[in-house]
């Protein structure tokens, strides 16, 4: 039984395939394309790929993707599936006021990160940091509770609005310096330290609430460069998303 995992984000369709459904199965292919390349798949990446048994996917671009990654599935007699926030799934439990307005990337990242820490008999709270267009933080306490997290831009949105909104400032991106003595540098560094303060601070918000330090864990496709800035330990975890599809997929379809 093959399996499809999608995670469609603002930039680009990422996707993987697993002989099976199910956590720690073995990776067959995985691949990326930009959104715009998105009615390429099935004449192109899918073209050669086994017939996956079943898919599941998390999209936050909208039912207009969502419509084009369907019309690339009609290559196989499958139907694709798309995770909605609930209530709770894979045992975490959705803090959100609202459940169905939380993003299906971070419920699905967040998911990943509980099972994995718990396939390490850790029961500590964490914190998830995914850096992309956006950038979100969330906080999980020890018991699997999402208590809640914080959205804020990503780097290229803060260098656009910077961009757009003062005069003088479009210049190429620099490096992270502590003490930035040019535009560029300085420019680079604010976007990264602002991204950095805020995970901080999630960090000691969640140390305050559950009295000890969380576990803290980044994805996203733009997690490698700020994992260096980061003023506390991180650990790095590219395929978060596929790991909680593959969580959540084991139980919709266990045979």
């Amino acid at each position: 039984m093959t399996f499809l995992a999608l995670d469609v984000g603002n930039t680009r369709l990422k996707w993987a395939q697993y002989d099976a459904p199910t956590p720690g199965a073995r990776l067959l292919a995985h691949g990326a394309v930009f959104l715009e390349n998105i009615d390429k798949l099935a004449e192109d990446e899918w073209s050669t790929l086994p017939a996956p048994t079943a898919m599941l996917g998390c999209v936050v671009a909208g039912d207009a993707i969502k419509r084009r990654v369907a019309e690339q599935m009609e290559l196989w007699d499958v139907s694709p599936r798309w995770v909605v926030p609930g209530a709770q799934e894979a045992g975490l439990s959705n803090g959100y006021d609202h459940p169905a307005r939380l993003g299906a990337d971070r419920w699905v990242a967040m998911i990943g990160a509980h099972h994995r820490l718990l396939a390490r008999g850790l029961r500590k709270p964490c914190v998830v940091a995914m850096v992309g267009t956006a950038v979100t933080v969330e906080a999980i306490d020890r018991d699997g509770r999402f208590l809640g997290g914080i959205i804020l831009p990503g780097h290229g949105i803060m260098l656009r609005a910077l961009e757009s909104g003062t005069a003088g400032l479009h210049v190429p991106t620099g490096d992270v310096r502590d003490f930035p003595t040019n535009t560029s540098d300085a420019l680079t560094s604010g976007g990264t330290f602002a991204i950095a303060g805020a995970v901080q601070r999630m960090v000691e918000n969640i140390t305050r609430h559950c009295g000890e330090a969380p576990e803290c864990i980044m994805t996203g496709g733009a997690g490698w460069k700020m994992a260096p800035s980061m003023t506390g330990h991180f650990e790095l975890v590219e395929s978060l998303i596929f790991d909680g599809l593959l969580e959540i997929a084991s139980r919709r379809f266990a045979v």
